[in-house]
C-alpha cells in the first residue's frame, strides 16, 4: 500500500511539473519574467508587491500578478489598488497553489502588457515548496513576528527558494527575534541565498531587493 501512496505521489508532482514546464515556456514567448512570492499568511507578501510596483514602474518595467489564497479576495483587492493587472486564484480547501491553477490564471491575464509578474503563494510554509508553477525565481519572505526559529522549523522552504527576505525587521527587539540568527540558519540550510532585510512599512531594503530580482 505504501508503495503505491508513493507512486501516486511522484505522478501528481510529475503532471505538476510538466505543467510548470509549459506555464514557464508560455511566460517566456511573451517575454514574462514570473517570481513565486512564499511565506506565511502575514509575513509581508502583499506588502512586498506593493512596494515592489512603483519601483519597477521607475524602471519601465510593468508589474502583474496573481494572488494566491484559500478563500477570499483581500490580497487580490490590494494588488488590483496598485493599478496593475491581478488575478485572484482562489484554492478552496489546498494549502499552495499548483501548476494547473497558475496556467488557468495565465490566461485570464493581459502577458503583452506584463514584464513582471509576481505570483503570491497560499500563506503556508510547507504545502507550496513541492510545487513548482514556472516561475524563475521563488523568494521566500519571513519575518521577526514569527519567530527567530522560524527558518529552523521549515528548512525545506529555504533549501528550494532563490532570495531570502527577513521583513519587520523594526518589529525584532519587540518580539526578542534575533535577526543574525534567523539569516544564519537560511545560510545553513541555503548557503548562496541572498537575503534581504525589510521594513516594508516604510521601504527599507526593497530597492536592493529589486536589483537582486532583476538580476
Amino acid at each position: 500500500m505504501h508503495h503505491i501512496d508513493v507512486r501516486l505521489e511522484k505522478d501528481v508532482y510529475d503532471v505538476n511539473n510538466a505543467l510548470a514546464d509549459k506555464n514557464a515556456r508560455q511566460l517566456n514567448a511573451h517575454k514574462v519574467r514570473a517570481f513565486d512570492l512564499l511565506g506565511a499568511i502575514g509575513s509581508g507578501k502583499t506588502a512586498l508587491i506593493e512596494r515592489l510596483v512603483p519601483l519597477l514602474a521607475s524602471k519601465g518595467l510593468r508589474a502583474g500578478a496573481i494572488a494566491g489564497d484559500v478563500y477570499g479576495d483581500d490580497d487580490f483587492r490590494r494588488i488590483v489598488a496598485t493599478g496593475i493587472p491581478a488575478y485572484n486564484a482562489n484554492t478552496g480547501k489546498e494549502c499552495h497553489l499548483d501548476a494547473h491553477l497558475v496556467e488557468h490564471a495565465i490566461d485570464h491575464l493581459p502577458l503583452d502588457e506584463i514584464d513582471v509578474l509576481f505570483i503570491e503563494n497560499v500563506g503556508n510554509m510547507v504545502c507550496p515548496t513541492d510545487f513548482r508553477l514556472g516561475a524563475e525565481k521563488r523568494i521566500v519572505v519571513i519575518s521577526s513576528t514569527e519567530g527567530d526559529d522560524v527558518v529552523n522549523k521549515h528548512p525545506m522552504m529555504f533549501r528550494d527558494c532563490t532570495i531570502g527576505v527577513i521583513n519587520k525587521v523594526d518589529l525584532a527587539p519587540l518580539v526578542g527575534a534575533n535577526l543574525d540568527r534567523m539569516q544564519k540558519d537560511i545560510a545553513r540550510y541555503n548557503p548562496t541565498m541572498p537575503v534581504f532585510r525589510t521594513n516594508l512599512k516604510t521601504g527599507d531594503g526593497v530597492a536592493a531587493l529589486v536589483e537582486e530580482i532583476l538580476a
